[in-house]
């Protein structure tokens, strides 16, 4: 505790003291790499920085846990020791993010710098060298690997945010890659809130980062109460306007149709409503029909793929309204242009050039688009400093909220979309990115409206509510956008459902693989041949101030668990049923007579 003594100059020309006010300061880290009272000192932070000092590690841990006070405690440890640290970021705006903090907590000065595709190749060649701390976005470091303009061999730790990306061919996983094969002693730590719920995915992430542990933490511990801000999600259905269900009704029927004809010929085989995993599994079967030389395939392949169209084109016609269903046709238009004839056939059907005009003409009228404006005029209007955040999956829907949302009182929309232009739409540079999201930090706007560009990592401590304009399917996904909010105060998390629509399923498929990825990864992280470890021996060079009394870091953690354990109980309270039954006596008549073994004992 510390006590602060308040003295003012009062009306009377005199000085008063104001009463004695005791406040809590909580106890922070101290190291030689770390400013002082900065990082506060939490024990299942140091847990995890002492496992991941050991060997390469996957971090799994809860959004707003404090995983980036991992990172800097790890960052500050191999720098202490004189080596390089290097970390990848799948975004610009999420690594701007990093570098801003790392300043703040790093006694690093000008040795930090950031390197991104903004940067011409021409002028990164000198860059990489020059400070002792270097993040980056991974295209980058790919590309400069390979034009032997940077050498990762040079870097004692490679730090991998939103780890779940290093899967497949992407960039991030081919860092890993490189890092692995050309450093001599290669030092991964790979942090994500969400690897997915698959085993698999869980042990392509571990092979791709060299991690031979996984520490796993989960917001019911009693290890991270009281850090954790409280979330509050809510589902709101809305009912589907009877415009848009007129509209989709003819594709629904052109979509029947071709799956009873795919039914007749034992290709689409699921039973129930037609989804885009019956149909997936449909070409497949149409695919192996093929293999096999039988002619009808080939027909079967196109249907399908028409129905896959129509599918896409139904579920934006219902749950998201006007301007997603545009959008999606518009894109069928620019891949027209690449020359594909099955699709510049299906622009070319009537009831698709009937729809198109029809959407040209029509206004946003989706229940949803009012319901977002209902809930931020609301919000608004009850508390004015609250930040909203507003998640759609397409940019024509962010643009309508965005003009629904304008001329409301006290209400300030901004857009954060990604880079790239789509469907006559001009993406967001890096640095109006950044720019926008320092609008919204600092309250200039207090609505930022954004696609999946804006799920991952970005620290907004003030938003304390986030709309789902659709419900996603990925727990991935699912866990990034509710992460969003909470993170410092009372959070609310508010996820629209259409009616009768794939947002149905998608919201229970997400909740579904949420809880298998728990599951997933405890399943891998037995299977890792994790080294010997001896508990807290990595934390030598860190310490705890609390209440200007220097503790020993290690003893922390253990004064936590021990405070933090469930008593147990000196006596067993359990009530104690007596399941012995009482004998019943049995005739004996019913009984079997010895050496008695069949039916033919019983004759005269």
């Amino acid at each position: 505790m510390k006590f602060l003594t308040i003295t003012r100059w009062d009306s009377m020309k005199a000085f008063s003291t104001l009463e004695i006010m005791e406040v809590s300061v909580p106890p922070h880290v101290r190291h030689a790499m770390l400013n002082d009272d900065i990082v506060e000192a939490r024990a299942y932070q140091l847990e995890a920085v002492d496992e991941a000092l050991s060997s390469s590690m996957l971090l799994v841990m809860p959004t707003a846990a404090g995983k980036t006070a991992v990172i800097w405690m790890m960052i500050s440890e191999k720098l202490a020791k004189g080596g390089r640290g290097i970390m990848i970021a799948p975004t610009v705006g999420l690594v701007e993010q990093h570098i801003r903090s790392m300043r703040d907590v790093l006694k690093l000065e000008d040795e930090i710098i950031s390197i991104t595709g903004q940067i011409p190749p021409s002028k990164r060649s000198g860059k990489w060298t020059e400070a002792r701390l270097i993040i980056a976005t991974p295209k980058v470091v790919v590309n400069d690997v390979r034009n032997g303009v940077l050498d990762l061999s040079d870097f004692s730790i490679l730090i991998v945010d939103e780890a779940h990306h290093c899967t497949g061919e992407h960039a991030m996983a081919q860092v890993c890659d490189h890092y692995i094969s050309d450093n001599g002693d290669p030092h991964i730590l790979g942090v994500t809130a969400s690897p997915g719920h698959r085993p698999e995915n869980v042990r392509e992430i571990c092979n791709r980062t060299g991690a031979v542990r996984i520490h796993i933490r989960n917001s019911g511990e009693e290890m991270l109460r009281g850090y954790l801000s409280e979330l509050e999600v809510r589902e709101i259905t809305v009912i589907v306007p009877e415009e848009m269900v007129q509209l989709s009704e003819p594709f629904k029927i052109w979509q029947r149709g071709i799956v009873d004809r795919e039914r007749r010929l034992g290709r689409y085989i699921m039973p129930g409503m037609i989804n885009f995993s019956g149909l997936s599994n449909a070409m497949d079967r149409a695919k192996s029909a093929i293999g096999r030389g039988e002619a009808s395939g080939y027909q079967s392949v196109s249907q399908i793929a028409i129905a896959m169209r129509l599918h896409h084109l139904i579920n934006c016609l219902m749950s998201q309204g006007v301007s997603a269903s545009r959008e999606y046709l518009d894109r069928l238009e620019d891949e027209e242009s690449g020359g594909k004839k099955s699709v510049r056939d299906f622009l070319r059907d009537a009831r698709i050039r009937d729809l198109r005009g029809k959407l040209m003409e029509m206004d946003e009228i989706h229940s949803k688009i009012g319901a977002v404006r209902r809930m931020v005029r609301e919000r608004i209007r009850r508390d004015p400093e609250s930040r909203i955040i507003v998640f759609a999956n397409y940019r024509d829907t962010v643009a309508s909220l965005e003009f629904s949302l304008e001329g409301l009182e006290g209400v300030s929309p901004v857009r954060f979309v990604g880079q790239s232009s789509r469907g006559g739409r001009k993406g967001l540079s890096a640095k109006e990115q950044v720019g926008r999201l320092d609008e919204f930090r600092e309250g200039d706007a207090n609505v930022l409206l954004a696609t999946s560009i804006g799920e991952e990592g970005l620290d907004i401590p003030s938003a304390d509510l986030v709309i789902f304009y659709e419900p996603v399917s990925s727990e991935i996904r699912t866990i990034q956008r509710r992460g969003r909010t909470g993170r410092k105060r009372l959070g609310e998390v508010i996820v629209l459902i259409a009616e009768g629509t794939r947002d149905e399923g998608a919201r229970a498929a997400a909740l579904r693989r949420e809880e298998n990825m728990q599951r997933a990864v405890h399943r891998v992280r037995r299977s890792l041949p994790r080294a010997h470890h001896s508990d807290l021996s990595n934390l030598e060079s860190f310490s705890v101030i609390s209440d200007g009394t220097v503790i020993d870091s290690a003893d922390f953690v253990k004064s936590e668990r021990e405070g933090r354990r469930t008593p147990m109980s000196e006596t067993d309270g359990t009530r104690s049923v007596n399941s012995v039954k009482e004998a019943r006596s049995m005739p004996s008549e019913s009984l079997r007579p010895r050496g008695q073994y069949g039916l033919e004992d019983f004759q005269d």
